[in-house]
């Protein structure tokens, strides 16, 4: 079972990770980052409004994910690192791919702040008709492995289908955040139908903060789950070293 400490966007950096990763965390999520022009403006406005994101300019970006890298592997060596990060073309993410140590790279179609979804990222991804292409272009340049973050239950999209789309492009990980929109708990039954479907390793995210709902979402046929919210405090307050 896959163990991975979500990117929560201002939050998730090395120095956070470092003290959440002891809980039992086999993955560390860095970002997620805004790698290009029109990414990075986006964000700028997003803390304009009073939201945590990450600031970074272009001249100073791949270097800092590298140093964060190298943080984290310097007193957890035996731990994967993954970088969440968006950009409006392939370019940005086949170099972040290619950082040194950078385990997994992860590529964002899951945000929903509207400066992103304006700029044709985040969930706004989902809706490519190009999103295989876009996805196998990363696959094949990069050293790392490569995750994409979806969003389920985003109104016009399959989620199922979008699912089978990852796979066949070559990625190795889906990472679903199974949100369903009027319910405070996630899809479950949308995780399972997933799972049945792909042969895909499948993350599942959203609603793992306690025991029960740790089980509910490995009863769903997930290879793994990740936990954002959940440690947000820097602690955790269930124990996940059994699974």
């Amino acid at each position: 079972m896959i163990k991975v400490v979500a990117p929560m966007a201002g939050i998730t950096d090395a120095d956070f990770l470092n003290k959440v990763i002891p809980y039992g965390f086999d993955v560390a999520t860095l970002g997620g980052y805004s790698l290009d022009a029109p990414t990075i403006d986006a964000s700028k406005k997003i803390i304009e409004r009073g939201r945590d994101e990450f600031d970074f300019p272009l001249d100073e970006i791949f270097t800092h994910i590298q140093n964060e890298v190298k943080l984290i592997k310097s007193v957890h060596s035996d731990v994967k690192v993954s970088a969440n990060v968006r950009a409006t073309t392939t370019q940005p993410l086949i170099e972040a791919g290619n950082i040194e140590g950078l385990d997994i790279v992860e590529i964002n179609c899951h945000c929903r702040q509207k400066e992103i979804l304006d700029v044709g990222c985040g969930q706004e991804m989902l809706r490519r008709k190009d999103l295989a292409d876009f996805i196998s272009q990363v696959v094949d340049s990069v050293k790392s492995e490569v995750s994409v973050k979806i969003r389920a239950n985003v109104e016009g999209t399959d989620a199922v289908q979008l699912a089978g789309l990852i796979e066949d492009a070559g990625a190795d990980y889906l990472h679903i955040d199974a949100m369903k929109k009027g319910v405070f708990e996630a899809d479950w039954e949308l995780l399972s139908e997933i799972c049945n479907n792909v042969n895909i390793k499948v993350i599942g995210n959203n609603s793992v903060n306690n025991d029960e709902n740790l089980k509910k979402m490995i009863d769903t046929g997930v290879d793994g789950f990740s936990i954002a919210r959940g440690v947000i405090s820097g602690k955790l307050n269930f124990d996940i070293s059994n699974f």
